[in-house]
């Protein structure tokens, strides 16, 4: 009986005790939409959704065994990276991107929890710039992110267009612009490759039900590339899948609450 392969992709992130963000949702969204997910684990933090009150970091030669472990035995079609907290996280990181050789990253460049607490030191970001964004096969930042990694502002849909363009002159291969944070009853987010772009767009929904939606959107963009989808079909089935969690968030928690992630199996 033969099996097609249902996508690997190994997550290099954060875990999130409270479940709804980092290497716990990544797990929950590749899963849902039919990968295989695998992990190395760069910090565990301790949060819930009322904020993050505690990150303490992996050593940095096991973040990379656990890097190497996957990629000697089990393999990957595809990678996702989250929260990396330091600049040598940042370095070990890359070193492990260059081993995987061809395969496509997927950059979250997470940098802010949805509470504000800061998840990646200032150093850090100089080194997200030079080391992460040119391996990039696809980076998915926020509006704060990419105003923070290009220096602009990026308050309207003209400064996501421009801070898109700065960042595939930084050398990702394609940038997907996440509109959330930008003002309007309208969310659009915008993948810009250097053949052109294409628009997601939808009604804001109004819900404290966001929490983890940079990480899930991420890793369904992951998982849809493992299983050889092209980029903008990885995007646009990631986007509905999101889209669809948020409606259906189970209301858990006092805070920014988490996603359905597993709304795709009752669906």
């Amino acid at each position: 009986m033969s099996h097609t392969a249902p996508g690997r992709v190994l997550v290099i992130a954060g875990s999130d005790s409270g479940g709804g963000a980092g290497i716990q949702a990544d797990i929950k969204t590749i899963t849902a939409l039919g990968g295989y997910a695998a992990t190395a684990i760069t910090a565990v933090t301790v949060q819930n959704t009322l904020g993050v009150t505690g990150v303490y970091p992996i050593p940095l030669a096991v973040i990379a065994a656990q890097a190497q472990a996957v990629l000697d035995d089990i393999g990957a079609d595809a990678i996702k990276t989250g929260m990396l907290g330091d600049a040598g996280v940042v370095e070990t990181v890359a070193a492990a991107l260059d081993q995987a050789g061809a395969v496509p990253a997927v950059v979250d460049p997470v940098m802010i929890a949805k509470g504000g607490a800061p998840l990646l030191a200032e150093a850090a970001i100089a080194a997200v710039k030079t080391l992460m964004i040119p391996r990039a096969a696809l980076l998915t930042p926020n509006a704060p992110e990419a105003a923070a990694l290009t220096g602009l502002s990026v308050e309207t849909l003209d400064d996501q267009r421009r801070a898109g363009e700065a960042l595939l002159a930084m050398g990702a291969r394609a940038v997907l612009m996440k509109g959330g944070h930008v003002a309007g009853e309208r969310v659009v987010d915008l993948l810009m490759t250097p053949a052109g772009e294409t628009t997601f767009e939808g009604e804001r929904i109004d819900t404290r039900h966001t929490h983890g939606t940079g990480c899930t959107l991420a890793s369904a963009c992951a998982v849809g590339l493992a299983q050889g989808l092209s980029l903008e079909a990885s995007v646009a089935r990631a986007w509905n899948y999101v889209h669809e969690a948020m409606l259906r968030a189970p209301g858990l928690g006092a805070g920014h609450g988490p996603l359905d992630h597993g709304w795709t199996l009752r669906a």
